[in-house]
């Protein structure tokens, strides 16, 4: 693409973000990062990839983005370094644990797990500060992690649905395992109430099991035909009843099914979503329910765009959908990374109280915070806020 070609791209993407924008703000990392995770409401944790040294910061998002009135008489507009440090591997997960300055990852390369403290106002450096054994050695893909606020520092970890066990951070006791004899490479880990976690598999196996006991858990296969070739993605938002809590499988062929946590083996909708499959990777999609968002969810990793779909308007029967709305500013900002690789989106994660803002991370090292306008408000009803 010639030069004045993509300046005349950019322009007129600029010219429409003044119209599909609440705010946007863009922040510019050394090496691009995978995780996004937050440790208040204001501020996220992002580290790199790269196969050695990387950077591991806490960003602080622009106060502009928080500013009710007069946004535009606020000074401060970019995002800005709190605190950092540096890990000497990749960091391919990254969880806070609520109520402290902890942030626990995984490298990637086996199930054992980074122990980090986050710094506070008398130092602005990240420091390890140990390690938690897994109960396995190489992983391809490493740990998933999965955190809870509770009075003693606690996660659940695994890379595969045989090695899932809840470790207490201080002591370093194990105080439940999963009792499954099957192995499937896991793909997401999260708690859904305190003591109720959900298990998502790589091959659409999704578990459900309490931490409270050692009862088999319960196990649903994907709903829809799976092979060798499918991955699949799993995100569950319970809200303030996790009875009601609701369960979205995606897998690399597009396919999205929405399923109740009452009855996951069956369907309450599905949809073809419109996204690019050629390329996609375990750790690089990324599905995730609206925290304060009617029925909404986000979806990237299969391209350069960040895309939101509006699941309200699904049926039980198969139908293409089309996103709601389309974050393409990274793909836009830059023609391609500096390896002649198109830009993809790395990572992408929802404000928990901001209903349309969220942040996103891309293979060329941008990072954005948006807040972006639902312009289907005006032909009829749209998704509600919580």
């Amino acid at each position: 693409m010639e030069g004045a070609e993509f300046d005349d791209i950019l322009d007129d993407w600029f010219i429409e973000s003044l119209k599909t924008y609440k705010d946007l703000h863009v922040y510019q990392l050394e090496h691009p990062t995978q995780v996004i995770e937050w440790t208040t409401g204001k501020t996220v944790c992002v580290a790199g990839y790269s196969p050695t040294k990387n950077e591991i910061l806490e960003l602080h998002l622009p106060l502009k983005l928080f500013a009710d009135e007069n946004k535009g008489l606020c000074a401060e507009r970019d995002f800005k370094v709190v605190h950092g440090g540096f890990t000497d591997g990749p960091v391919r997960c990254l969880r806070h644990v609520p109520g402290t300055r902890c942030a626990v990852t995984s490298d990637g390369l086996s199930s054992n797990l980074q122990v980090w403290d986050l710094g506070g106002d008398d130092s602005d450096v990240i420091r390890r500060t140990g390690s938690v054994e897994g109960r396995r050695g190489e992983s391809e893909g490493g740990s998933r992690i999965a955190a809870r606020l509770s009075s003693q520092p606690q996660i659940l970890h695994g890379a595969r649905s045989s090695d899932i066990q809840l470790t207490h951070l201080t002591s370093g006791q194990t105080l439940y395992k999963l009792d499954t004899d099957s192995a499937d490479p896991l793909s997401s880990l999260q708690f859904v109430s305190d003591s109720v976690f959900l298990a998502g598999c790589c091959n659409g196996n999704v578990y459900v099991a309490d931490t409270r006991t050692s009862a088999a858990p319960q196990l649903s296969p994907p709903l829809a035909s799976s092979g060798e070739s499918i991955l699949w993605w799993t995100d569950a938002f319970a809200g303030p009843d996790p009875s009601g809590c609701r369960v979205i499988r995606l897998s690399s062929s597009g396919q999205a099914v929405v399923s109740d946590l009452r009855n996951p083996g069956g369907a309450v909708s599905r949809a073809q979503l419109d996204v690019q499959t050629q390329r996609c990777s375990v750790d690089g999609v990324r599905v995730s329910w609206a925290p304060a968002l009617d029925d909404c969810i986000a979806v990237s990793g299969f391209s350069g765009a960040v895309q939101i779909y509006n699941t309200s308007v699904w049926r039980t029967e198969l139908q293409e959908s089309r996103p709601l709305f389309e974050h393409r500013g990274h793909v836009v900002s830059s023609q391609q990374s500096n390896d002649g690789v198109p830009v993809f989106v790395t990572s992408h994660v929802w404000h928990p109280d901001l209903p349309r803002t969220l942040l996103s991370a891309a293979s060329d090292g941008s990072v954005h915070v948006w807040d972006w306008v639902d312009q289907s408000a005006a032909d009829g009803p749209a998704p509600g806020t919580k």
